[in-house]
């Protein structure tokens, strides 16, 4: 069993910036793929960006250019930052951990962080 931690969120003007931490903690060894993931308001879930254990990313195209998703091995942490944000940012903004062997969605996750964005 993993357990993911995230932090970071909160309350932020259109073209602010914040940075958003899941620290994981239990069985990581199994963990292959970290992926953030954010739900709005009577919204489908949507995938923010993701990244393996050896750093390959992957990132959703509305956030490209202006999100960076990175991992410290060591810290069993992987953090988002989030530059030039938007109104339509806002959501709420999970954290997901899988082995490559479990299906998307599926896996271990976090309780969420608010983001809330004013223009």
């Amino acid at each position: 069993q993993v357990q993911l931690v995230e932090s970071g969120g909160g309350l932020v003007q259109a073209g602010g910036s914040l940075r958003l931490s899941c620290v994981g903690s239990g069985s990581i060894f199994r963990i292959n793929i970290i992926t953030w993931y954010r739900q709005a308001p009577g919204k489908q879930r949507e995938l923010v960006a993701a990244i393996t254990g050896g750093g390959s990313t992957n990132y959703a195209e509305s956030v490209k250019g202006r999100f960076t998703i990175s991992i410290d091995n060591a810290k069993n942490t992987v953090s988002l930052q989030m530059n030039s944000l938007k109104p339509e940012d806002t959501a709420v903004y999970y954290c997901n951990a899988r082995s490559i062997a479990t299906a998307p969605g599926l896996g271990s996750w976090g309780q969420g962080t608010q983001v809330t964005v004013s223009s």
